[in-house]
């Protein structure tokens, strides 16, 4: 078994969309922060991350509950998230 899948981050605020592999056993809080961070970081300010940046569904707009797991959210390869 794979223990991470490719997903496309998709941030607004910046214009920009990401390919990124996220492990499978870490919890969304984790995968936010991380991303968050370097999202703040390469989007040469236009992202701004805080406690208030949300990771959803880019598909179904359905915010993902950051205390689950990323494999129990049914995250595969391929999905599209959105960094809000």
């Amino acid at each position: 078994m794979m223990n991470k899948v490719l997903v496309e981050l998709i941030v607004p605020a910046s214009e920009k969309s990401f390919d990124v592999f996220i492990p499978l056993g870490s919890r969304m809080s984790e995968i936010k922060n991380l991303m968050t961070g370097v999202v703040s970081e390469l989007s040469e300010g236009k992202f701004k991350a805080d406690a208030t940046s949300i990771l959803c569904d880019s598909d179904s707009g359905i915010v993902f509950d950051i205390n689950i797991l990323v494999a129990d959210l049914g995250i595969k390869n391929g999905s599209r998230l959105m960094l809000l």
